[in-house]
């Protein structure tokens, strides 16, 4: 697919997910694409705008042309003690004071799952790359909805899963103290559909690191049905990988995608920089 101008052009990554938009900062910073960029991230779920290299300031501004901004969610802010409009992802306790608490990224999850109204979409621009490189996978958890059987899609009508820190605190600590299961705990917990109605009537599946369990299930069959949900949402035909080049920008559906990072050493220094787009519905 090709846009009007050599200036914007868009190709397809894999069938069912991803797009790279090659095109400019001066492009990106007018505006001028913004309507035609929200389509296809609906459309498409991941948008990779190669090396265009934006600065903090481009981030921002170019995260303004497509909806309302939100600040950081994540109990810090900047040293000036301002709320976080450039959120550094590190899990380097030396850039990002939470930085430790950011392994848990290496798993599958969708940001925001403990709220009614979780954040529209994230956009990561690079900041500095190991030398042995760095990658990002994102499913479709539309595409995934939509794959399911016709027996499996009337059997989940209904079903709830509660999403909870402390869940995805055992991915990173299985045999945690009582003191620090007992801080995760204290996170309000919040129970969604496992399967989100939007307002444009797709179907997708709201799954990942932060599901507890399912209610009214005992806890073999909640894990069995979560871990087969998570499988299947997670298989090749689902997922594009993205091997991170400098410059490089990438921008996601939250609300449609679940995403993680491969994982990397502190030691390594990768850094990215994101801004998020404020929520516009409520899981439902």
């Amino acid at each position: 697919m090709l846009a009007d101008e050599a200036t914007f052009t868009v190709e397809d990554l894999e069938p069912l997910i991803g797009s790279r938009i090659t095109t400019d900062a001066e492009t990106l910073l007018s505006g001028r694409y913004a309507t035609e960029i929200r389509e296809l991230l609906e459309a498409r779920s991941v948008l990779v705008f190669p090396k265009v290299s934006l600065d903090d300031d481009q981030q921002i501004a170019f995260t303004q042309t497509l909806g309302t901004m939100a600040y950081e969610n994540n109990g810090t802010r900047d040293a000036d003690g301002n709320l976080q409009t450039i959120f550094k992802v590190s899990i380097d306790p030396k850039v990002n004071p939470i930085g430790a608490y950011f392994t848990t990224s290496f798993f599958w999850h969708l940001d925001g799952s403990m709220h009614d109204v979780p954040i529209l979409a994230s956009i990561l621009g690079e900041r500095f790359l190991p030398p042995e490189g760095a990658a990002t996978e994102w499913c479709n958890t539309y595409a995934a909805y939509e794959a399911l059987s016709d027996d499996d899609k009337a059997m989940l009508e209904g079903l709830r899963a509660v999403h909870a820190n402390w869940a995805l605190q055992r991915y990173v600590d299985p045999e945690p103290s009582y003191e620090r299961f007992s801080a995760a705990r204290n996170v309000p917990s919040r129970s969604h559909p496992i399967v989100w109605t939007h307002k444009s009537g797709r179907k997708s599946l709201v799954i990942g690191s932060t599901a507890a369990y399912v209610e009214g299930l005992d806890t073999p069959e909640s894990m069995d049905l979560l871990v087969r949900l998570r499988d299947w949402a997670t298989s090749p035909q689902f997922v594009y990988h993205h091997q991170w080049e400098p410059g490089d920008l990438v921008m996601w559906d939250n609300t449609g995608t679940l995403h993680r990072a491969i994982p990397y050493s502190v030691e390594s220094g990768r850094l990215m920089h994101r801004t998020i787009l404020q929520g516009e519905e409520p899981i439902a």
